[in-house]
This record gives structure tokens, sequence and C-alpha cells, in this order.
């Protein structure tokens, strides 16, 4: 069995998940209805918006915190190109 795998940052991601769910749900109830077009693409750019942001904030805490942890003791002195990956990936 795994162990369990829980980060400060995951309250956050379901949070950002359920808003995601909510807006989902709203676009089906929309189309249902026969809401316009414009209203129902911008209920989907929410969803898209809210999944991205869950995704970025779970990658970056795997970057801080898992990865980290990974490389253990290979990584006790300053890694620059690890440093420089974890900046440059903020960018996704």
């Amino acid at each position: 069995m795994r162990e369990q795998h829980i980060h400060a940052s995951h309250p956050k991601v379901i949070n950002r998940l359920k808003r995601a769910d909510g807006h989902l749900q709203n676009v089906i109830a929309m189309l249902v209805d026969g809401r316009s077009c414009l209203d129902v693409v911008q209920q989907l750019q929410a969803v898209e918006s809210a999944i991205h942001a869950a995704k970025k904030t779970l990658i970056h805490d795997h970057l801080d915190h898992c990865l980290d942890a990974a490389l253990g003791a290979q990584h006790k002195k300053p890694a620059p190109p690890m440093d420089e990956f974890k900046t440059i990936a903020k960018y996704l």
C-alpha cells in the first residue's frame, strides 16, 4: 500500500478543482437551458482557468518539495540548473 502523499498546497488545489467542477456543472446546465454561446464559452473559460491554476500549483509544489526530497544528498550544495528549472517552470 502506498504512503499518503499530502502537501500544504493540496487544500488549495482541491478548492480550485471544486470551483472548476462548479463551473463545469454550470456549463452543462447552460447548454441544457439553451443559453447563448457567448455565455457558455465564458463559463468554459472559467473551467479552463481553474484547472490550469490547480495544475500549476501542483507542479510547483512538486518541484519545490518532491523533487528536492528525491534528490536528497545529491542536492546539498546549490544546484544552479535545478534552481533555474524551478524558476522557469513558474511560467508554465
